[in-house]
């Protein structure tokens, strides 16, 4: 397949994202198009709800040093929204958006199976059977649980075993996030489109995470590190990174030094947009480092914020969505983890 060069002028996204922050106008930015769903990264959480007729996801994430955004999706098709059990949904005929809130318990690998089996079930019954991308908000994601396993890895555990049951439908993990939260319980919410559509990559520089050893959980994580939404009629692809650290194969790099950190979190996100990568996937054209957008930026110690933000201005475009965020990461040896989307 041949990719038209993302900047082609000639081609919009029929699905869209962007940052809205206090004191700005949505309206603005949502002209002649329809909400798919909000997520408000903010001070203070509460379950999803629908609001103005699409999901509305509130999430605590945001702290005194660090500024309260709300990621907007929007499309070019007429929305449809609701409610199945604790998920809220909203669909467009081609993307699909749902979200579903986990309260803190002792144990997750249960209810986050559930949760995830769930929303497989809800896409698979309304036509989208292809996940695309997914965000998993983890309080003391690096604390224990009550049986003293690491919170994140109990997490991969009902992860896996979803992903397990659902394998002879659901034929690739698409990309994910799952990153640290401020308040104690799991957020989810997942995007998805038609079959066909979705295009899941792995980076040559890392090993794939649903093969990481057992050292780091009795599951491995499930996810890819990326998927292509590959173009629709009169649109362009889009490529959604997952959350991405400074890991070297399964290894963690440069534990204690988050300059060195953050330049390889950077090299690895270069490495798997490239064009050299995508052809390894079968897959003409690609992108670069600078045509990331809608980027979250996770850093774990307060005081490496305005770090973040310098190495951020000096890898990205200047006119690109950048939120940083003050939370824990998903080992805890890792100090920054970077996700976002080119197009």
């Amino acid at each position: 397949m041949t990719l038209t060069h993302p900047g082609a002028p000639a081609l919009t996204a029929a699905l869209d994202c962007f940052f809205v922050r206090p004191g700005e106008d949505e309206r603005a930015r949502t002209a002649g198009r329809q909400v798919l769903g909000r997520v408000t990264y903010g001070h203070s959480g509460r379950p999803p709800t629908l609001h103005n007729g699409a999901p509305l996801v509130r999430t605590a994430m945001a702290d005194a040093a660090t500024e309260r955004i709300t990621e907007v999706w929007t499309t070019d098709r007429p929305v449809r929204s609701g409610r199945d059990g604790g998920l809220v949904y909203a669909e467009d005929g081609e993307h699909f958006f749902c979200a579903v809130r986990i309260d803190a318990c002792g144990v997750y690998r249960d209810t986050v199976r559930q949760a995830y089996e769930a929303a497989f079930t809800l896409m698979w019954r309304l036509g989208y059977t292809e996940p695309l991308r997914m965000w998993n908000l983890v309080g003391d994601i690096t604390g224990p649980n009550a049986q003293g396993m690491e919170t994140y890895r109990d997490f991969c555990v009902g992860r896996a075993q979803a992903f397990e049951s659902w394998s002879d439908r659901i034929g690739g993990m698409p990309a994910a996030t799952g990153i640290g939260s401020l308040r104690p319980g799991i957020d989810l919410y997942f995007l998805a489109c038609r079959t066909g559509r979705a295009r899941h990559l792995e980076n040559p520089r890392q090993t794939p995470a649903h093969r990481y050893p057992a050292q780091y959980g009795p599951k491995s994580p499930s996810f890819a590190r990326a998927t292509l939404l590959e173009p629709g009629s009169g649109t362009r692809p889009v490529l959604y990174v997952s959350g991405t650290a400074s890991i070297v194969g399964d290894d963690t790099v440069h534990p204690d030094d988050f300059g060195r950190q953050c330049a390889v979190t950077l090299a690895n996100i270069e490495a798997l947009v490239s064009p050299e990568n995508l052809a390894r996937h079968g897959l003409a054209g690609g992108f670069r480092l600078a045509d990331l957008d809608c980027v979250k930026v996770y850093v774990r110690d307060a005081r490496d914020l305005p770090a973040a933000r310098a190495h951020c201005a000096e890898a990205f475009r200047a006119d690109a969505d950048v939120a940083c965020f003050n939370v824990g990461v998903c080992r805890p040896d890792l100090l920054v983890e970077i996700e976002g989307i080119c197009r």
